[in-house]
């Protein structure tokens, strides 16, 4: 009776490990699957007064971001004006349809203004009506960085600059295909450097 009773408990723990390993692998395919699901972008479609053909998603090779820079109030008012100061290092808003940028049709790339981190091309820039300047997609996604934003009664996506922390504007799911997405940013976080002409 004992060895029988041996054999039966050796049995449920082996059945029990399998049955764990089962379920970790399980886990694991769903895991990779979520996953997978997330990093895909939405269908084509949708929107079609939006004129996104022209332009891809944006390549996720740049998965480093920068290194990180820190710099006290007094050093960042020597190199802002007093608006971009209050936008990226206090979180204000510029007035909707005031900024530099919010119509700007010119071919280029957007940069940070506080450290030139490159951030959004022209080509995913589209006129969403809010009057700020509007991107479906990060140039270089390691670039920004999106947090939870719970001020002012709201619950929005915070976006800042990964390098230097300073505020852009915020991230909403209303945007165009390809990627459904609305980078609602202000012009006084933004630096437009010009495409150049080709001779």
């Amino acid at each position: 009776m004992q060895a029988s009773g041996e054999t039966n408990n050796r049995s449920n723990r082996r059945w029990t490990l399998q049955t764990g390993l089962l379920i970790v692998a399980a886990l694991m395919v769903l895991a990779a699957f979520v996953w997978a699901r997330r990093s895909q972008p939405s269908a084509l479609g949708g929107d079609e007064t939006q004129n996104t053909s022209a332009a891809s998603i944006p390549d996720q090779e740049d998965s480093i971001p920068l290194a990180q820079i820190a710099k006290t109030d007094a050093e960042w008012k020597s190199q802002l004006t007093q608006e971009q100061f209050e936008v990226t290092r206090h979180k204000a808003t510029e007035r909707p349809f005031t900024g530099e940028y919010w119509n700007n049709k010119q071919a280029g790339t957007y940069k940070c203004v506080c450290c030139g981190a490159e951030l959004f091309k022209s080509d995913t820039k589209y006129d969403s009506g809010c009057g700020w300047p509007s991107f479906w997609a990060a140039s270089k996604p390691a670039n920004v960085h999106t947090a939870d934003d719970r001020s002012l009664g709201m619950v929005r996506a915070e976006v800042t600059c990964q390098h230097c922390g300073a505020h852009l504007g915020h991230l909403f799911d209303d945007g165009p295909q390809p990627t459904g997405q609305r980078y609602c940013m202000n012009s006084a976080a933004l630096r437009f450097e010009k495409q150049p002409e080709e001779k």
